[in-house]
């Protein structure tokens, strides 16, 4: 029996089980068993590093990467084309674009990449079409466009999380609070710091075992569920901010839009007429959590021209230094900061201290 078939023959005994607390472990064995099919189908045996590496990735560039993921037909190519003046090949029939289609946009300094992905299909993490490479290559990327057709978002919404989702990828997610530390002996030593409303030790000892794992460490400092169990065991999910472009707006009236408006993560945009490019913009720079640091050279003015840009929040001076050259932090001695980070301007820092978006930095070397 081949990968596929045995997916699905656990996938259909786990939709036959009744969920409750005398089923509990045999569904936890249940979702290990498909985790590991699912590893294998992702980087099968000999694959040399797996769907993205058949050609089908193209090289990073820029400060941040961004995928268009979406069914085809929905206005990937005309939404790349629109953005950021690249030619992706655009026609009213489905399955255009066959390979990723890279292009850049620049906005508030910060160069960013963009790449129209093939359109995916139902199946696609099994193999389907080529959603296994389209979604090798989503995990790549800094930040996800689900790109929805307005008159049936909802449908397509739900089919592509679960096609995500069974390769890895945890949307607009962030880690389970577990620590998980496998050991030579001693047993499965499980501890929580909160009450579990799913996990209990033997749940856990019934994931494990599918593992073949009777010697770990587990801490649980959240109400966590068995598939939060099962992806810090794995240890290779992906965790991706999204944003869901519910294209073709101009269909729909205005009543229809504000409703759209307040769904969670959403933008309604038309990709044709290039309306609501302002909004997308705006959320784009905050899902991508990116800060602009300016630098200014003793003497100078500072150079806002060309911002160095920094990935998250928690950004510190030593981040900044390594990010101009790795061999500036050996030399370094303080910073001067002007900005918001600081009580007063210029602020002399050490190398730990935190920047904030806009921040104007000056190095000191040792003599």
């Amino acid at each position: 029996m081949g990968i596929l078939e045995r997916i699905a023959e656990i996938e259909n005994e786990m939709a036959k089980t009744q969920k409750n607390k005398n089923t509990a472990n045999h569904l936890g064995l249940l979702k290990a068993r498909l985790a590991k099919l699912r590893r294998e189908l992702i980087t099968p045996k000999g694959s040399g590093g797996g769907p993205a590496a058949e050609g089908f990735d193209v090289a990073k560039t820029g400060d941040a990467r961004v995928g268009f993921v979406g069914f085809p037909s929905v206005g990937k190519s005309t939404l790349l084309t629109n953005l950021a003046g690249v030619y992706s090949e655009v026609a009213a029939y489905e399955f255009t674009t066959l390979t990723t289609v890279p292009g850049v946009i620049r906005y508030k300094g910060a160069k960013i990449q963009l790449l129209d992905l093939p359109g995916i299909i139902e199946g696609a993490k099994d193999g389907k079409g080529r959603g296994r490479q389209v979604i090798a290559v989503a995990r790549t990327c800094s930040l996800i466009f689900i790109v929805l057709d307005v008159l049936k978002p909802l449908g397509h919404k739900k089919l592509i999380e679960y096609e995500m989702e069974g390769f890895g990828i945890r949307l607009n997610k962030t880690p389970p609070n577990i620590a998980f530390r496998k050991k030579e002996k001693g047993g499965i030593n499980f501890q929580t710091t909160c009450v579990q409303s799913e996990l209990d030790i033997e749940t856990v000892r019934t994931v494990l075992s599918e593992y073949r794992i009777a010697n770990a460490d587990i801490t649980v400092r959240e109400d966590a569920t068995v598939d939060d169990l099962i992806d810090a065991v794995e240890g290779n999910r992906v965790y991706i901010p999204c944003i869901y472009l519910l294209n073709k707006i101009d269909q729909i009236s205005i009543e229809e839009l504000d409703i759209i408006y307040k769904i969670p993560h959403c933008v309604p945009i038309s990709a044709h007429h290039k309306w609501n490019f302002d909004d997308l913009l705006e959320k784009l720079w905050d899902y991508l959590n990116l800060t602009r640091v300016y630098t200014k050279p003793k003497g100078q003015l500072p150079d806002y021209n060309s911002p160095v840009i920094l990935r998250g929040t928690m950004t510190t001076v030593e981040d900044f230094c390594n990010r101009l050259h790795r061999s500036i932090i050996k030399e370094f001695k303080h910073g001067l900061v002007w900005g918001s980070s600081v009580k007063h301007n210029p602020q002399k820092v050490g190398k730990e201290h935190q920047l904030n978006d806009e921040d104007v930095v000056q190095i000191v070397k040792r003599v």
